[in-house]
């Protein structure tokens, strides 16, 4: 069983965002980078896939040369081999830093004559949020897909995924392979690279390609661009209601419905 897990490197939670100079992005400078959590749930789901079935976990990531680092985090945990799609852009350009569409199609390119069974992504990235990159793909690659899973389990002919919807409430879903899923996050308890793991990723393949390299087009003239990036401004709102507590509540809720808050 060939499995591609999709993975993203991203700022780390903590880090102290700054608008750089050209108002269009943050300042990177002086940032530290990790494996975007929802997509680290994706790796986890097919490492427990591989181990019970047997096959390959390839990790496929988009981006410039610093997530070579998050690269060898997933050879470390377990990933057999990894394609890196080596794309350098800068903020404000159009291209898979800033589109899900632009992203999409590098990786469907880069996943070209490797015909994996199954292909996972996080549900969304930690930086951005789209949540759209595994759906696009999968049209792309003209796979059947799910969202939101919280279970896979292997099928003869395909899987059988359980899907977690509104209001507690799960759906379960029996589709061919191959497919594409995306996999919810905390589902898993995530492993750690061990000692062994970081040695052996230094010996697996690692085949490094860029656009050029995938006849992928730069991003269309009308792909997603930022015009401007700014913090939201601070105002200082409160209103004061005057009367007994009785009034106050009667003027408050008054407020409250009018606003729609209730």
């Amino acid at each position: 069983m060939k499995i591609v897990v999709a993975i993203k490197q991203v700022p780390t939670r903590d880090s102290h965002l700054q608008i750089a100079s050209s108002g269009k992005w943050i300042e990177e400078a002086d940032l530290s980078y990790e494996m975007n959590e929802p997509d680290a749930y994706a790796l986890e789901a097919g490492l427990q896939l591989k181990e019970a079935h047997g096959g390959e976990v390839l990790a496929l990531c988009a981006g410039p040369a610093r997530v070579a680092q998050t690269i060898r985090e997933a050879l470390a945990k377990g990933a057999d081999r990894a394609i890196h799609v080596e794309e350098e852009y800068g903020p404000g350009m159009p291209g898979p830093y800033m589109d899900p569409l632009a992203t999409a199609r590098l990786l469907a390119a880069a996943l070209h004559g490797e015909a994996p069974d199954l292909v996972l992504t996080g549900l969304e990235s930690d930086d951005l949020g789209y949540g759209q990159t595994g759906a696009i793909l999968a049209e792309l690659l003209g796979l059947p897909h799910a969202t939101l899973v919280t279970h896979v389990e292997r099928r003869e002919g395909g899987i059988r995924v359980t899907r977690e919807l509104e209001d507690g409430w799960f759906q379960h879903v029996e589709m061919p392979l191959p497919a594409l899923i995306a996999i919810q996050s905390g589902i898993y308890k995530l492993r750690y690279a061990t000692l062994m793991g970081i040695k052996k990723a230094k010996t697996k393949q690692v085949r490094r390609v860029t656009a050029a390299d995938l006849g992928v087009a730069g991003a269309p003239a009308d792909s997603v661009m930022v015009d401007r990036l700014y913090l939201p401004p601070r105002t200082r709102r409160a209103r004061l209601f005057e009367g007994t507590p009785q009034q106050a509540a009667a003027q408050l809720l008054e407020k409250l419905r009018f606003e729609r808050v209730i």
